[in-house]
């Protein structure tokens, strides 16, 4: 991977004033893990250049047993989230996962040394120590050896995070001190890991590579028809409304796949979705999804029923004539609406009050467009962001209704281990705000081998042949990058 240095890594230092309050903050952390034998948080938060690319810096500054993690919706007033390091990590399986993640977040957050947000007013979202990372699908999603890296819920505090958001770029370096740390060996260890950053731009992707990628169905495309065949027999039986089945193709490379390539790609062609890199030693789950599972802001929440996929044109006419056949589909209308009202059912018991808006929408992005219903609540409680994600996953939109009937039969129509793909990816602060997105048109990228995912959600009137289509165009969002 071939990065660009763009200017000197002054950006990164950090002063003597901060320095040194990183350091007493170092001891009091020592010094109450030693107390409570509980790690931990010391952290400090320091401005940068708003016009540093966050998620270049991370990728060109990563080792060979980093995790990083990047983030980004360009079009929402330039967002970027990227991590790099781990000071603590958080995994956990089973159906409490996200709870037992929100609890473990939250303890640490007791013993926090940390800026307080209200003396930087203009900080951005993110500033500060976050947790990122995401959740499988399943409870105990990923047990195929190619997840085996990714927890079925696994949250990271990275030692250095960057954040951008509205003209505003903040840098944080967090220390997680344990009973037998020195708090002087900390903040040298920290430096050491700033010392490693660089102004950089994101790699590009060969055009033209020496030798085709080689792409392949993982199971023929006749199981996937005949999955969604039962499925239907299903639903008109009376014994579902809806369920959401995937498919797999792989693409064999002749070298490694670059995730940062194809990040940086992502984020051009798909800015209005969220674009993110979950890396680890040994892989990188890469994506851009038009769909947010929640977003938490104090007694806030917001989230989004996304179903209903049709595709794009190149004369604008045809487009919107497209679009105007979705808004009119019984069928995806019907598909969008069992999405809504399991997601207001889902939130109400935790809610003030809980509204969508009357009729869905459009939205657009690259390759196909979508039905979407934004939905709005006002907390009750403060229920934690991670919570609330494990509440909405998996929505109608990537699982089925009623879910308890349709969950178990996923994997044994479709015959895949979806792993991370229809989970959630996002990140979340010590105030518990935070956001994830559903993990959709995204790939699993293991050395030479990427692994795709598509979906679709199979109602009483879908058509074998149309979803196996449907899939192939959401599979259009990554394959002619990475082939």
């Amino acid at each position: 991977m071939q990065f660009t240095d763009v200017r000197p890594a002054e950006p990164f230092e950090l002063s003597a004033a901060a320095r040194a309050l990183l350091a007493e903050r170092a001891e009091r952390a020592v010094g109450a893990a030693r107390r409570q034998r509980a790690p931990a948080l010391a952290a400090v938060t320091v401005p940068i250049p708003a016009e540093l690319d966050a998620s270049a810096v991370v990728l060109r500054a990563r080792g060979p047993d980093d995790r990083y993690f990047c983030f980004e919706q360009p079009d929402r007033d330039g967002f970027a989230l990227a991590g790099l390091g781990c000071a603590i990590a958080l995994e956990a399986s089973g159906p409490g996962r996200f709870r037992e993640v929100a609890v473990r977040a939250r303890d640490l957050g007791r013993r926090a040394y940390v800026d307080d947000p209200a003396s930087d007013a203009d900080r951005p979202a993110a500033a500060g120590p976050v947790f990122v990372g995401g959740f499988a699908f399943a409870p105990d999603g990923g047990a195929n050896p190619e997840w085996a890296e990714l927890s079925p819920a696994s949250l990271t505090l990275p030692e250095v995070a960057l954040v951008r958001h509205r003209g505003q770029a903040r840098l944080t370096i967090s220390l997680v001190a344990d009973v037998d740390d020195v708090a002087e060996a900390l903040v040298e260890r920290a430096e050491r890991r700033l010392e490693g950053l660089a102004p950089a731009a994101m790699p590009l992707l060969d055009p033209d590579p020496v030798q085709p990628t080689r792409v392949a169905s993982a199971a023929p495309p006749e199981h996937f028809e005949q999955a969604v065949a039962r499925a239907v027999e299903r639903i008109q039986s009376g014994e579902l409304q809806k369920i959401v089945l995937a498919r797999e193709v792989r693409a064999h490379s002749a070298t490694e796949h670059d995730p940062g390539a194809v990040l940086g790609a992502l984020r051009e062609v798909f800015p209005a979705c969220f674009c993110w890199c979950v890396g680890t030693p040994g892989l990188a789950f890469v994506g851009a999804s038009p769909e947010l599972l929640v977003r938490r802001d104090g007694a806030r929440a917001a989230t989004v029923a996304l179903a209903g996929t049709t595709g794009r044109s190149a004369d604008p006419a045809v487009d919107d004539h497209l679009g105007e056949q979705l808004l009119g589909s019984v069928k995806d209308r019907e598909e969008q609406a069992i999405v809504a009202r399991r997601i207001e059912r889902t939130l109400e018991p935790v809610s003030v009050w809980v509204t969508a808006a009357d009729d869905p929408v459009i939205v657009k992005v690259q390759n196909v467009q979508h039905l979407a219903t934004p939905i709005r609540a006002q907390l009750a409680d403060p229920v934690p962001a991670v919570e609330l994600a494990g509440m909405l996953l998996p929505t109608p939109a990537v699982g089925g209704e009623p879910r308890e009937r349709a969950l178990p039969l996923i994997p044994a129509l479709e015959g895949l281990d979806r792993g991370w793909y229809a989970g959630a990816v996002g990140w979340t602060d010590l105030a518990e705000d935070g956001e994830f997105c559903v993990a959709l048109r995204c790939a699993l990228l293991r050395g030479k081998i990427a692994h795709l995912y598509a979906g679709c959600g199979i109602v009483r009137d879908s058509v074998p042949e149309a979803e196996l289509a449907e899939s192939e165009a959401k599979l259009d969002a990554l394959l002619p990058l990475l082939s």
